[in-house]
């Protein structure tokens, strides 16, 4: 039992850090390389950011364990926006951008829908991890001409304001706050990459069996711990990363990346068990999990228009938390209980 503990225990945490040292080398490497911002965040922060997921559902669909790989990609989506959202919306109010109310919620309803609809048959085939992966794929083209558009109108806009001010002296003050934190070298950035991947690769192994072994050790269902103690530790780095920015009084970086998680989780984590291990699935992970994590996608939505400005307050952060640890009380009652 000691041994499945440190498994788990340990997975998390190196899970955690081994993400983040591999999206800081990859970014290092791509900007020394000169590739766009836009680029690396488009990849490499996108994969970053579900890089837990990604890995642990690769790892447990190829153990055998598609029930922990689908519960991992819905549990992860129900922890984000009741448990990071929530907890975020405590320390500041979250501001929505029109950007995210054009753009991403609309994507992310949609996707949700989607998943929902290849879910209905209570089985998740190759089919199925093909058509989202389509989806996938559609979607990066439309993220690019969208964020391309977008970079172009900012880069006229700047080029206006350069002609204008030509004979301006600049501001070193400015100048130096604009600046962005130097890159690590090619040599130091290969090596955190190179580490963190493979760090990634053990540390989602350990968790994955040691979920597996404690779900055996306490007649758990696989699915309750997917949903669960794995959605919940993957889901660490949205919540450090929407914390941070809350702090910093980024808000938007809060919302935006866990609407783009959440697309991400769709799209990439929850075709895998398809993919790899298809078959059918728990008539619970359809007609409870799904659901949950349908009506607090559209409940964000609905919180968001609710009052004068677009913000997620602590009252409604606290109206999230409730849900989510509702939920839990009802995974409790329908999970845990039968078998004692």
């Amino acid at each position: 039992m000691l041994t499945v503990s440190l498994a788990i225990i340990l997975g998390l945490i190196f899970l955690v850090w081994s993400a983040d040292q591999f999206v800081e080398g990859a970014a290092s490497l791509a900007t020394n390389a000169n590739v766009s911002k836009f680029v690396i965040g488009l990849t490499v922060v996108a994969f970053g950011t579900s890089a837990p997921e990604i890995l642990v559902s690769i790892t447990a669909a190829m153990s055998g364990n598609a029930a922990i790989a689908i519960g991992n990609a819905i549990g992860s989506n129900i922890a984000n926006i009741g448990l990071v959202l929530g907890a975020t919306a405590l320390i500041t109010p979250l501001v929505i951008s029109k950007e995210n109310l054009k753009q991403d919620f609309p994507v992310l309803v949609f996707v949700t829908v989607a998943c929902g609809l290849l879910l209905f048959d209570y089985d998740l085939d190759v089919v199925d991890g093909v058509i989202l992966g389509v989806i996938f794929i559609l979607y990066i083209v439309f993220l690019a001409k969208i964020k391309l558009k977008t970079t172009d109108k900012q880069s006229d806009f700047t080029d206006q304001n350069i002609n204008q001010d030509v004979d301006q002296e600049p501001d070193q003050n400015a100048l130096a706050s604009d600046s962005d934190e130097p890159p690590a070298s090619n040599v130091k950035a290969l090596g955190q990459t190179f580490i963190g991947l493979i760090v990634l690769i053990i540390s989602s192994k350990a968790l994955v069996w040691g979920a597996s072994e404690l779900a055996l050790e306490f007649g758990i269902s696989k699915t309750l711990i997917g949903l669960t103690l794995v959605s919940v530790g993957t889901s660490l780095p949205e919540l450090a990363a929407a914390i941070a920015s809350a702090l910093k009084k980024h808000t938007e970086l809060a919302i935006g990346n866990v609407i783009g998680s959440n697309i991400f989780n769709l799209l990439t984590v929850l075709p895998l068990p398809g993919l790899l291990a298809p078959g059918a699935i728990s008539e619970n992970i359809f007609d409870r999990d799904y659901f949950v994590m349908l009506f607090l996608t559209l409940l964000v939505i609905a919180l968001v228009f609710m009052g004068k400005s677009h913000k997620i307050t602590a009252i409604k952060g606290i109206m999230l938390l409730t849900i989510y640890f509702g939920y839990y009380a009802v995974l409790y009652q329908t999970e845990l209980l039968p078998s004692t």
